[in-house]
């Protein structure tokens, strides 16, 4: 070999291993690259590929009563969810689907062509339609359970407590105040591909215990309360032709809302069925002109400044009284001569109380309604709550101050009235009113406790007696004008009240519209329970004494039947040192499709008069078989089970 021929041959063969040194340099950099610096990313892609990941809504919290009767619940329901590159044929799932499932096809096959891999096709369906799904055994088909909001008592309590989305937040009341607390952080569940490609899914109960704790409320709101105002404000509205009507329970000691409603009402488990009129709570929201209830405050302030003594006169001018180029006229023409504070409250003089006004002066009456909490938010834990109106007295003319004076040019909420009520039924002191009265977790434990708070003292506990004693003849004498609030041998203290309305297109107090009311607590001499009745635009029964002064009496005489005449805190109230034994809350599917197919719930009869219950049965629909006289102790079916329209109810009665 020649010498060119072994020098080319050692550049060929060095150029080869050149080439070998750097293909492995570049093999191992590659294989460094994929293993080391890479692998990270290409793992998480090869998961992304091979897995993937949803997040489900977990049960809410549950709501409770103050005596444990479940308000709002969560129950498990199934979801339709759909993986069209499972499906055979797309055409007839779709079709199949529709019409259990009440969906248009085409727009079925639109979403089956748009997500290959996954997506939702219902949610939250009714137990029959899973049924009918599960049935057809569809490859591709999943039924995922979620949580569904459920409340077994219907309408009971809907604008307290609020309701819930489709994506399990709370949308309005409760639900919504205290979503840190009724909702956990969703459930992951994951789905997966097979060695064919075939996605699978993982159980979604999986890790469950240790997902984050579920916490409960316990409420002020007694149920048995709110149904007997729910349901004698419904006759309210019925009987008078009101637009609309609110009414507020308070225990005047502590500020706990034993009852709030609102009519009309509605069902917070198919809330989206009506409309958000229907479904904002007027109670804490809405402000109304109070007219003749409103006095009591004006002459508790008067009073408690020492602008008047108890036993000043005050003329009221035969009727008719000028301030500037305004004729101020008492309520359906009467006339009154000389008359002592106490007389200016039994009979309501618009001129009595403008001339106590007068007395007190623009400020002096500003700070003193202020004071009861008016022109301001009483910090009620319910999100929404307004203020009321009320401008500056450096604003007011000697009008303003007139017509303020028996509740006309300031407006207030129900729920900034009824709370100042509560302080003269609380020897003066103003307490923050509250519908929750504590969080617990699953297990019963108090895990935070909200305790009555005072906001400060409105008058002296003098004052206040004084005014009571005058609210006292309102009702108890018998040329009072609220003795259609009387209780057979219970005091009573209150105040009715027909105030005009403000008829903006006009520019002036309408004639024709008014809002009617009563305010009271009882027993007058030791306070147990305040009750405020606002009738919205009644075309009949117009004064406050006629529409809600009724309304009142017939709560009261219920709650005194059900809690006796002291209703001592043994009997009505919710310790929050026993701890509650909180279950699984077990609802039956059944239970479920009668209470959204609207199936009557049962009343509880127990402790009312045969008429009341014929009433009661009347009114939901029900045949009642009646056996014994006196007060019902006993009746078939039980009460807060769902019948249907025609049922018959036993019932048992019983002589004391």
């Amino acid at each position: 070999m020649t010498k060119e021929s072994n020098k080319y041959l050692r550049g060929r063969i060095t150029t080869a291993i050149v080439f070998v040194v750097v293909l492995f340099v570049a093999l191992v950099s590659r294989a460094y690259q994929l293993q080391i610096l890479s692998g990270e990313a290409l793992k998480a892609r090869a998961e992304r590929q091979h897995r993937g990941v949803m997040e489900l809504h977990t049960e809410r919290g549950t709501i409770f009563d103050r005596n444990g009767r479940v308000l709002a619940a969560s129950v498990l329901v199934d979801s339709v969810g759909v993986n069209p590159s499972m499906i055979n044929n797309l055409d007839e799932t779709a079709a199949k689907l529709s019409k259990i499932l009440k969906i248009n096809k085409v727009s079925l096959l639109a979403k089956f062509k748009k997500n290959r891999n996954f997506c939702w096709v219902a949610r939250k369906i009714s137990p029959e339609q899973s049924r009918r799904i599960r049935a057809q055994k569809i490859s591709g088909i999943q039924l995922i359970e979620e949580p569904k909001r459920f409340y077994p008592n219907k309408n009971l309590a809907g604008h307290v407590l609020g309701f819930v989305g489709m994506d399990a937040n709370g949308l309005a009341g409760l639900e919504f105040k205290y979503e840190r607390y009724l909702k956990r952080v969703a459930q992951k569940i994951s789905w997966g591909r097979d060695a064919r490609g075939n996605q699978f899914y993982l159980d979604p109960r999986d890790g469950r215990e240790d997902a984050e704790k579920n916490y409960n409320l316990i409420l002020t709101i007694d149920s048995r309360i709110q149904h007997v105002v729910e349901q004698q404000l419904k006759r309210a509205v019925n009987e008078t032709g009101a637009r609309r009507a609110t009414a507020i329970v308070m225990d005047p000691r502590t500020g706990e809302i034993l009852a709030m409603a609102c009519e009309p009402d509605f069902n917070p488990t198919v809330f989206y069925q009506y409309s958000g009129d229907v479904r904002k709570n007027w109670a804490i929201r809405d402000c109304f002109d109070p007219g003749s209830i409103f006095k009591p405050f004006v002459i508790a302030a008067a009073l408690d400044e020492g602008a008047v003594t108890a036993a000043d006169l005050f003329n009221c001018e035969n009727g008719q009284y000028a301030v500037g180029d305004t004729v101020i006229r008492e309520a359906e023409r009467k006339k009154y001569g000389e008359l002592v504070i106490g007389d200016v409250l039994k009979y309501s003089s618009n001129i009595g109380a403008v001339k106590i006004a007068e007395r007190l002066g623009k400020e002096g009456l500003s700070r003193g309604i202020k004071k009861f909490g008016f022109a301001g938010e009483t910090g009620i834990d319910l999100p929404g709550e307004g203020s009321g109106l009320m401008r500056s007295w450096t604003t007011w003319t000697d009008v303003d101050l007139a017509t303020i004076a028996f509740g006309q040019g300031v407006s207030v909420t129900a729920i900034q009235m009824i709370t100042a009520l509560s302080a003269l039924a609380n020897e003066g002191i103003l307490m923050c009113p509250q519908v929750v009265r504590g969080i617990v977790d699953d297990k019963g434990q108090v895990v935070r406790e909200f305790v009555p708070s005072e906001k400060g003292r409105a008058v002296s506990a003098e004052t206040a007696r004084i005014v009571t004693s005058y609210l006292t003849g309102v009702v108890g004498d018998e040329d009072g004008t609220g003795r259609n609030a009387r209780i057979l041998n219970i005091p009573v203290a209150g105040k009715t009240g027909t105030a005009q309305k403000f008829d903006f297109a006009e520019g002036k107090y309408s004639t024709e519209k008014v809002t009617a009311s009563f305010a009271g607590f009882f027993p007058a001499n030791e306070p147990r329970m305040t009750i405020l009745v606002v009738l919205d635009e009644p075309q009949t029964k117009r004064w406050g004494g006629q529409a809600a002064a009724p309304v009142f009496r017939e709560v009261a005489q219920q709650v005194i039947r059900c809690f006796g005449t002291g209703m001592g805190e043994q009997e009505y109230d919710y310790d929050m040192d026993r701890h509650i034994e909180i279950q699984n809350v077990s609802i039956e599917e059944s239970t479920i499709e009668q209470a959204e197919a609207g199936a009557t719930l049962v009343p509880d009869f127990n402790g009312k008069t045969i008429g009341e219950v014929l009433r009661l049965a009347r009114e939901r629909n029900l045949d009642v078989r009646l056996k014994g006289s006196g007060w019902a102790v006993q009746q078939t079916p039980a009460p807060g089970t769902y019948a249907a329209d025609g049922t018959v109810c036993a019932v048992l009665f019983q002589a004391d």
